[in-house]
């Protein structure tokens, strides 16, 4: 995989646009001339996150004897639900979660940003080729960035596109992230198979 590839994959893992109204969402108590520090903070910490994870996430799995083929397919399973939400989201289970004071870490950093499947990826991607960690840092800190700028501006984004094309957008995100999804199944299972 190349780095731009990478950086598309943790892009669209990352699902900003999906994530403005649970942004905006979590944010509605805090003062408006305040947001974006909040929002810069809690990206920082979410970049901290997935950073650490992606060089030390390896050495959690060898600790719990986790064999590559069965993180690919649970990374594909992890990144399929979390797809299946995003293109048929559910009044019982909702993606959004209820804040009453100002965010720190939950929710904003953790889940919204780096959620379950982007450490999920970015770990494949580690373990699969760890000699190249210096493209999937690279990838992370340009879909991280591109993401950021999204959810930075996200009271701007809301009113551009409006809520429908968010939605659809979120939607085709998601169909994007199933294909992704079933492929790391597939992979995983057929690894798995050969061993």
């Amino acid at each position: 995989m190349t780095l731009t590839s990478a950086a598309v994959v943790l892009f669209l893992v990352l699902d900003p646009l999906g994530n403005v109204p649970f942004f905006l969402s979590a944010l509605r108590h805090v003062a408006p001339e305040r947001q974006a520090k909040v929002i810069c903070r809690e990206l920082l910490i979410a970049l901290a996150v997935m950073v650490i994870f992606l060089f030390l996430g390896q050495y959690i799995l060898n600790v719990l004897h986790v064999t590559q083929p069965a993180l690919t397919a649970a990374g594909g399973v992890v990144l399929f639900l979390i797809a299946i939400r995003m293109v048929f989201p559910s009044d019982e289970t909702p993606l959004e979660e209820t804040v009453t004071s100002e965010p720190l870490i939950v929710p904003l950093a953790i889940p919204y940003v780096a959620g379950p499947s982007v450490l999920a990826t970015e770990l494949i991607f580690m373990s699969r080729n760890p000699e190249q960690w210096v493209t999937w840092l690279s990838a992370l800190l340009i879909a991280w960035a591109a993401a950021g700028v999204i959810l930075l501006f996200s009271p701007a984004v809301r009113r551009l596109l409006g809520e429908r094309i968010l939605q659809a957008t979120e939607r085709l995100m998601g169909m994007v992230l199933i294909v992704i999804a079933i492929q790391m199944l597939l992979t995983g299972l057929t690894e798995a198979l050969r061993a």
